[in-house]
């Protein structure tokens, strides 16, 4: 099994920036993709982002020249940080983590994004 836990969201003015984090405990040698999903009052979820053990990435358009994944291996750690966000942002976020692009079964509680216009 796999734990993870989200922290970093808030409240923030349209135009800041915000640093989400994901901690991931357990069996963690399992983990070869992390992503960050969101999901807003009324849509459904979305993929924001996602990182692999090599560092590839790949990022929703929405989302493309502001948002920024990352990922450390040594900590067990992933990171999106945040950019120009808009209120088309707030949404909670979620950390998701699995050992293949089409296995990631493990999901983290979301942490909250709110951004005011």
């Amino acid at each position: 099994q796999v734990q993870l836990v989200e922290s970093g969201g808030g409240l923030v003015q349209a135009g800041g920036s915000l640093r989400l984090s994901c901690a991931a405990s357990g069996s963690i040698f399992s983990i070869y993709v992390m992503a960050w999903y969101r999901r807003a009052p009324g849509k459904q979820r979305e993929l924001v982002a996602r990182i692999d053990s090599r560092g590839n990435t790949n990022y929703a358009d929405s989302v493309k020249g502001r948002f920024t994944i990352s990922r450390d291996n040594a900590k067990n750690m992933m990171f999106l940080q945040m950019n120009s966000l808009s209120p088309e942002d707030a949404a909670v976020y979620y950390c998701n983590a699995g050992p293949t692009y089409t296995s990631t079964p493990y999901w983290g509680q979301g942490t909250q994004v709110t951004v005011s216009s």
